[in-house]
């Protein structure tokens, strides 16, 4: 085996390791809590939410009569999209580019892993999981939307402190209860966000 196939291999192990780790946790979360459940891990600093997102890009609907969401199937085409068009940007460094550095490739692959998993959140869950709801924890077996249709599960949430008064120009940055930093998120989304930090930065 040659070195490029050898550094492709383990770009892939990276991969399917992160995304094992973020269905893992996804699925603890869905079959262990009711919906909008909290564990505070770290009093007044960091819990464990339970909530799922279920728009497309900044919670957008664009539903038809029959209650089909094109903008989530879109956001899901473009994930797909995204995935395709960074493996094949990473199989091209390791062909035409060998002196790469190796955190390029950890970045690509961070966003890889974050996108995969929240497509099979999209396309799976619906299938195979009951629906959640705050007074029900969700079952294997069930079946609550169809394939791309089912919702993102998110719970980091860090409500570091209250900001009362925010500029409207940083209300995105608190929730309704006026905590900073208010969104709710999952472990794809900190891959996808670190990553791209990282390759801006560096």
């Amino acid at each position: 085996m040659n070195i490029p196939n050898m550094k492709l291999r383990n770009i892939s192990i990276v991969v399917v390791v992160l995304l094992i780790l973020d269905q893992a946790l996804k699925i603890w979360i869905k079959t262990h809590m009711c919906l909008g459940e909290s564990i505070v891990v770290i009093p007044d600093w960091f819990q464990l939410r339970f909530i799922e997102n279920n728009g497309a890009a900044f919670g957008m609907h664009i539903a038809t009569r029959g209650g089909f969401d094109w903008g989530k199937l879109m956001l899901g085409i473009f994930r797909i999209a995204m995935v395709g068009a960074v493996s094949w940007f990473m199989v091209h460094l390791h062909r035409t580019r060998k002196d790469t550095p190796k955190g390029v490739f950890i970045g690509l692959a961070l966003i890889v892993a974050g996108a995969l998993g929240n497509i099979f959140d999209s396309a799976f869950y619906g299938l195979v999981f009951s629906e959640s709801t705050p007074f029900s924890v969700a079952q294997f077996g069930g079946h609550y939307a169809g394939f791309m249709m089912g919702k993102v599960v998110d719970m980091f949430y860090f409500p570091l402190f209250q900001w009362n008064g925010v500029p409207r120009l940083l209300q995105f940055l608190v929730d309704s209860n006026n905590y900073f930093f208010g969104a709710i998120f999952n472990l794809a989304d900190a891959y996808i966000s670190v990553a791209t930090i990282y390759l801006l930065l560096f």
